[in-house]
């Protein structure tokens, strides 16, 4: 049974730094597309970056240069490193894995950036 959970969420400073990590059971995260998505109070869910098996990287604009997504094949994870944060890097963080034939979300971690 496959099963995604989220992780590292919290408060964070502007200009600071936090760490997700998505955990996965049931498969390898290596032979899955992860995928970050976030959605802010009254708004819609957001991209927010993703690794594909191949091990190629996206981000949506506003987070490029400042996020960085990673797998850790060790831990069978798939980590997502904020830095630069402000405050509209505020919202519930989700993970979604896309194997084969199926896609699994997790139930979110909250992130919020406030002084």
């Amino acid at each position: 049974q496959v099963h995604v959970t989220e992780s590292g969420g919290g408060l964070g400073q502007p200009g600071g730094s936090l760490t997700l990590s998505c955990a996965a059971s049931g498969f390898t995260v290596s032979n899955a597309a992860v995928s970050w998505y976030r959605q802010a109070p009254g708004k819609r869910r957001e991209f927010v970056a993703w690794i594909l098996t191949s091990g190629l990287t996206e981000y949506t604009e506003s987070v490029k240069g400042r996020f960085s997504i990673s797998r850790d094949s060790a831990q069978n994870t798939v980590d997502l490193k904020m830095n630069d944060l402000v405050p509209e890097d505020t919202a519930i963080y989700s993970c979604h894995v896309s194997t084969a034939s199926q896609g699994f979300w997790g139930q979110g971690t909250q992130v919020t950036v406030s002084a």
